[in-house]
């Protein structure tokens, strides 16, 4: 979650290395995904596109295998290149469950896709490596700094994709079960302020949003939750965020002892945030700001230290980026812009023959837990998000500013902003267009997979993570199913 990374939030949670790039670097205020979900969020990084240009609609669904990204280009310029861990911006490894919740949004049920969300305290206070996939690329990304990086004679750039702060997989919830456990150790608990947590409010379940209702009722959300379980989810996830930042560290530390830091610029940034339990949901797969609000900070020569950035930014801006950083010329077809100039404090004409930035952010997502495809434009203190064709699911609106937690939709409130954003957001997007292209695309994938099933449809799909809900009215909802196609 983006908003760890600067005041008020950071006072939740001991980021020793996060506030090192933040002495020695810039930090920006407003950096957001493109898409709040692995996968789309990640090609939009690789390529400098958005997603209904990637038309990386899913988890599994993401960008061209052939497409050329920042690092090709830097390697065919004379960088050498290094990746560890995860990648995952052509596909996710994600189970059929996932794909089938996606393809079936749009199907008039409700079905829970995800465990409950729970936290599970592992080790003791000596247990420093929990997620030790993670740890174990990091050590690889350590050593190829020790022995590799520093004896190169061209330069280098590297990519370290750490999985963590991500929820854990929960086997209690039944075959193909999703992340819903938050898990820690004694020892990064500790790093956690528990009386700086702040217990986000709820709407009723009445009073939500009807995309909202869904999130939240397919993510197992819907039921009682005393303070005390919110309080530790949120902990746990923050505990989670202490363990990634000391990772963060190892690699920092590693080009300090190379002496390769003084040299080498450094990004820090996420495919999406974590809701953990604000508006009555966890995970990502939402445009609130703990989803859709990522951190983004960077040092090194340069740039400006001790420096935060208001302006609003997004992972394409990534892609012409790390060009200018090789001095490499930028593709005129991108939909991010160099982050160069806001960084280094130089004139935008400097470095960009593109002109300005454009004033505001553009996210969209179409996958799972979510059944409307939507479309968030983020502007001045407004945040504007618009559903589907525009028409048959209302929109909201956000004045930041006055309300920061996002509580109160005024989008009733402000009919000339909603048609002055909507109008932004028309000429960005044709998203009725998109949507509509979106729900064709789902429901072709959803025949093509039912057609290789031959008999075993029913069987398969009672199967699936949503089998304990499935299998108490199995008859209603493959009429539905039906109906739907």
């Amino acid at each position: 979650d983006g908003r760890l990374t600067f005041f008020p939030g950071n006072q939740t949670v001991d980021l020793p290395f996060i506030n090192f790039m933040k002495r020695h670097g810039t930090v920006f205020l407003n950096a957001y995904t493109n898409s709040p979900i692995c996968c789309p969020s990640r090609a939009a990084m690789w390529s400098g596109l958005f997603t209904h240009l990637t038309e990386s609609w899913n988890n599994f669904k993401g960008l061209d295998p052939d497409y050329v990204t920042w690092m090709d280009l830097m390697e065919k310029h004379g960088y050498h290149s290094q990746k560890f861990g995860k990648l995952d911006y052509t596909s996710g490894h994600h189970s059929v469950s996932n794909r089938v919740e996606a393809w079936t949004r749009d199907v008039q049920f409700l079905l829970r896709q995800e465990g409950r969300p729970i936290v599970n305290l592992t080790g003791d206070r000596k247990l420093v490596r929990v997620m030790e996939a993670d740890w174990q690329n990091t050590d690889k990304a350590v050593n190829w700094i020790k022995e590799e990086a520093v004896n190169l004679t061209q330069p280098f750039v590297l990519y370290l994709g750490l999985n963590l702060p991500h929820p854990y997989p929960s086997p209690y919830a039944g075959e193909n079960f999703g992340s819903s456990t938050f898990s820690t150790s004694p020892y990064w608990l500790e790093k956690v302020t528990y009386e700086a947590i702040k217990i986000p409010k709820w709407s009723s379940l009445s009073g939500m949003h009807p995309v909202d209702y869904y999130s939240s009722y397919t993510k197992n959300c819907t039921g009682e939750f005393t303070k005390e379980e919110v309080r530790n989810i949120r902990a746990f996830y923050y505990a989670m965020c202490a363990e990634t930042d000391a990772m963060l560290g190892e690699i920092i530390s590693a080009l300090r002892d190379t002496r390769l830091l003084g040299k080498t610029i450094v990004i820090f940034t996420a495919d999406h945030g974590e809701l953990a339990m604000e508006h009555r949901q966890f995970y990502k797969m939402s445009m609130y700001e703990g989803s859709s609000h990522v951190p983004l900070l960077a040092m090194g020569p340069g740039i400006k230290e001790q420096q935060e950035i208001p302006n609003l930014v997004s992972l394409v801006d990534i892609y012409p980026t790390m060009l200018d950083i090789a001095k490499i010329p930028v593709p005129q077809n991108l939909s991010g812009y160099s982050l160069i100039p806001l960084l280094c404090e130089m004139a935008e004409n400097e470095v960009s023959p593109r002109g300005p930035r454009p004033s505001w952010v553009l996210s969209e997502f179409h996958g799972c837990n979510v059944n409307s495809s939507m479309y968030m434009l983020r502007i001045s203190k407004w945040k504007y998000i618009a559903y589907s064709d525009g028409c048959s699911v209302l929109p909201q609106l956000f004045d930041l500013t006055a309300d920061p937690d996002e509580l109160t939709n005024v989008a009733i409130k402000f009919p000339e902003i909603v048609h002055s954003l909507d109008k932004i957001l028309r000429s960005v997007v044709n998203y009725p267009k998109v949507s509509s292209s979106v729900q064709e695309y789902n429901k072709q994938q959803f025949i093509s997979w039912r057609q290789s099933l031959g008999q075993n449809y029913s069987s398969v799909i009672a199967n699936l993570r949503w089998h304990q809900d499935w299998l108490k009215e199995q008859k209603k909802y493959e009429n539905a199913i039906d109906k739907w196609l």
